[in-house]
């Protein structure tokens, strides 16, 4: 079993379950997602990385009270970043596009 497999059930035998607040840590509201939102109804999320699809949908679900369709997920690498004469680089991060039913919206605003 590979390291990464041992983690994962790791997680699910200890029964570490999260919150929808501690999932969903923040909306994503950029040109791009204004554009999904109207056109396909989807809205992006910056998640805990340890959530699964599943745990996104759940939290969507409850903290919106909207129906989710559809979950994808990416896992965003951090970019380098140089302050003064210091190089690093920033976190790396989890993002989830989630597609809502037709009759359900999010307002942000």
């Amino acid at each position: 079993m590979a390291k990464k497999d041992r983690s994962k059930q790791a997680d699910a035998d200890n029964g570490l379950k999260l919150e929808p607040h501690q999932i969903i840590l923040r909306t994503l509201v950029t040109e791009k997602g204004v554009h999904r939102s109207t056109r396909n109804n989807q809205y992006a999320f910056e998640v805990n990385a340890r959530a699964n699809k599943s745990d996104v949908k759940r939290a969507v679900e409850e903290l919106f009270e909207v129906t989710v369709e559809k979950v994808r997920t990416q896992n965003r690498k951090g970019k380098p970043r140089r302050h003064k004469f210091r190089y690093g680089y920033t976190k790396n991060w989890k993002k989830a596009l989630v597609t809502l039913n037709s009759e359900h919206r999010i307002d942000f605003f």
